[in-house]
């Protein structure tokens, strides 16, 4: 077929159009990370005060990442913190439960702390900073926790400031001994849940020690905000078919159900825990729970949860993540004659990180709806709303979203 000059033309034209495609938008991506001089943070100035200041973005290191915000969800250590100063931080840019996009990124930075490849526009979340502690690896983590490491969202504001989640952008500095995950295959709801998640797939695992807790055990949760919610959708991805939630809030409950539980116990409608004991039996043909988990930071909460629990019963007890005040109860009748094995359980490990990614598919996969777990949005801009709704416990998670 013969093809004259204005043909050749026309035909070189298509090609270098459609090649040019890409290139454009490779550069409208580029544009859509463009890095601001200044950017806001949201510090606690005082009690009940936030203040958002506006800062220069510090200079990235060879070794740093700066991330752009997207969400981050309010943690109940962040309203401790909020409403009391516990840890004595103020002032202090909180949030830890944080996920972003990464905007510019460190030359010697090239996978992230499970060694999986990392760059520019990967989503990522952070987990915590070692500094120089040896027993810190991720792969052999079985001997402690990472409770005394520190986190972003839980640092003294200094000259950086880019130091918590509660921002436009915050700087990961890898000379701290920072450990972060590329967590792009998640939806962002998803990614904002990461933290709290972990936390429940480590209770779990230091569940599973006592060698109580099984696929067909009778399982109590007590308290049903969002840590013992997530509990349950946990137990349910593993198996576990008999769950009973206890709370006081109907509506939680009702949640729960969706979540996993089999049935529920509103302590408002008891009178007593000799009353909810009985009627958690009444539920399982007259028998108590094999294992408990205390999910409520409640003293008065931990001492009735041994009513619950069956002789050689096990409990994890993870509730407390501030010193909530001392719980009475009766050694003799409630650990020793009953032979309890218990469990405390605190933050979580590397690998526990690792392990809540493939949760959070499972829950997915099976049709659990616990992105619904965040209740409510809030802009950056409205962050003491959000605080504010948090509080009253009138939502679940509440989660504060970049808007800019």
């Amino acid at each position: 077929m013969d093809i004259n000059a204005a043909q050749v033309e026309e035909i070189v034209k298509q090609v270098l159009g459609s090649l040019s495609a890409p290139v454009t938008a490779s550069a409208s991506s580029s544009a859509s990370r463009e890095i601001p001089k200044t950017a806001r943070v949201a510090v606690l100035t005082d009690l009940e005060k936030i203040e958002l200041k506006e800062y220069p973005i510090p200079e990235i290191g060879d070794d740093d990442i700066l991330v752009k915000v997207e969400g981050t969800g309010i943690c109940g250590t962040d309203a401790h913190e909020y409403k009391r100063d516990p840890f004595g931080l103020i002032p202090v840019v909180l949030g830890h439960e944080g996920t972003g996009e990464i905007v510019k990124i460190g030359k010697n930075v090239k996978v992230d702390s499970a060694g999986k490849p990392i760059g520019l526009g990967d989503k990522i979340v952070t987990c915590m900073i070692f500094k120089d502690n040896p027993d810190i690896t991720m792969f052999d983590l079985n001997k402690q926790n990472v409770g005394g490491a520190d986190v972003y969202g839980l640092l003294p504001d200094d000259a950086d400031h880019f130091k918590g989640w509660f921002a436009d952008y915050i700087v990961i500095r890898g000379a701290l001994g920072s450990t972060f995950f590329n967590v792009s295959d998640l939806d962002l709801d998803s990614r904002i849940l990461i933290e709290p998640c972990a936390v429940l797939i480590h209770a779990v695992e230091r569940a599973k020690t006592t060698g109580i807790l099984k696929f067909n055990s009778r399982v109590v949760v007590q308290g049903c905000g969002p840590i013992g919610l997530i509990c349950i959708a946990i137990l349910k991805t593993m198996g576990v078919a008999n769950i009973i939630a206890v709370d006081g809030n109907q509506g939680r409950l009702d949640f729960a159900k969706r979540l996993g539980a089999t049935d529920s116990v509103n302590f408002q409608d008891y009178n007593g825990a000799e009353d909810m004991a009985n009627g958690i039996a009444k539920k399982w043909d007259g028998h108590l729970a094999d294992f408990a988990f205390q999910c409520t930071g409640s003293p008065v909460g931990h001492a009735n949860i041994y009513k619950f629990i069956r002789n050689g019963g096990g409990l994890c007890e993870l509730g407390f993540f501030i010193n909530g005040g001392d719980a009475t109860i009766n050694p003799h009748f409630d650990i020793c004659s009953k032979e309890i094995t218990t469990v405390g359980s605190w933050v979580y490990t590397l690998r526990d990180y690792a392990t809540t990614f493939d949760f959070l598919k499972s829950a997915k996969s099976i049709g659990l709806p616990l992105n619904e777990l965040i209740s409510d949005k809030y802009p950056l801009s409205k962050i003491d709303d959000g605080f504010k709704k948090n509080l009253a416990m009138t939502g679940l998670k509440i989660a504060i979203m970049a808007d800019r």
